[in-house]
């Protein structure tokens, strides 16, 4: 990897952050469906959903930041589609830049981007009366998985953002990101669900990752599901990465 990866990937991430800066109206727009799912989900149907808990706010919580993280990421393919249609990585293929710091740039903005739409979409959370006793170390162990989650699905975005032939087919793809968190446990508990629904959403990653999260927001014990998702961010997230990166090598090629 050439020795300034590290110099010209943080130069790149400062011209796609002063993007962002510039319209920050993407990262509102990020943060208004979820919000507007919680808000749905708690005032009009919580009430009759029955989870087993006191607060459903507290319940639907994890699903609803997985949801965040899934409709951040189509402007990444967004951006990035935009980028390659503009003719800006044939100028820095001229240039004495690090070919891998283009891509990471992009995928180091999606992650600021998301974190600051998961604070967001938290704090509106917080006024709707969602309340955790977690400690440090638990929150931590939450951003952990979040941006872990996030890396994952950027990388993924990252490949229709190099090889959709147009803007629409560039975040087309989220659409079913967005929507894999309905069929698993993150508004219902699966035991609710009939037999095929509740199997493909008791063995899909959403379902082990909201669990997870959700057992550290309310102090219980995490067990094995830890582990669970763990296994499904580093395995999406490798699987993504090195089909980003075939992807990147084709087209600058």
């Amino acid at each position: 990897m050439n020795k300034h990866f590290l110099g010209d990937t943080t130069v790149l991430l400062g011209r796609s952050l002063r993007h962002i800066a510039r319209s920050p109206d993407t990262i509102i727009t990020t943060a208004v469906m979820p919000i507007a799912f919680m808000l749905l989900f708690v005032y009009v149907f919580g009430g009759a959903i029955e989870t087993g808990t006191d607060s459903y706010v507290n319940y639907l919580l994890p699903g609803i930041l997985l949801i965040t993280i899934a409709s951040g990421i189509s402007y990444t393919a967004f951006r990035l589609f935009l980028d390659m249609q503009g003719g800006i990585f044939e100028r820095f293929q001229s240039m004495p830049i690090a070919r891998p710091a283009v891509l990471w740039a992009h995928v180091l903005t999606s992650l600021v981007a998301n974190l600051i739409s998961l604070v967001v979409v938290v704090l509106v959370a917080l006024a709707m009366g969602f309340r955790s006793g977690a400690g440090v170390l638990a929150w931590l162990a939450v951003a952990g998985i979040l941006m872990l989650f996030t890396l994952a699905l950027t990388w993924i975005a990252v490949i229709p953002g190099l090889t959709a032939k147009s803007v629409d087919g560039a975040s087309a793809f989220s659409y079913p990101l967005v929507f894999l968190p309905f069929i698993s446990s993150a508004f219902v508990p699966t035991d609710t669900m009939p037999g095929p629904v509740r199997a493909f959403a008791e063995n899909q990653p959403v379902t082990s990752i909201v669990n997870t999260i959700r057992d550290l927001f309310t102090e219980q014990p995490v067990g094995s599901g830890v582990w669970t998702a763990l296994a499904w961010c580093v395995g999406i997230l490798v699987v993504a990465y090195l089909f980003a990166t075939v992807s990147y090598r084709r087209r600058i090629s």
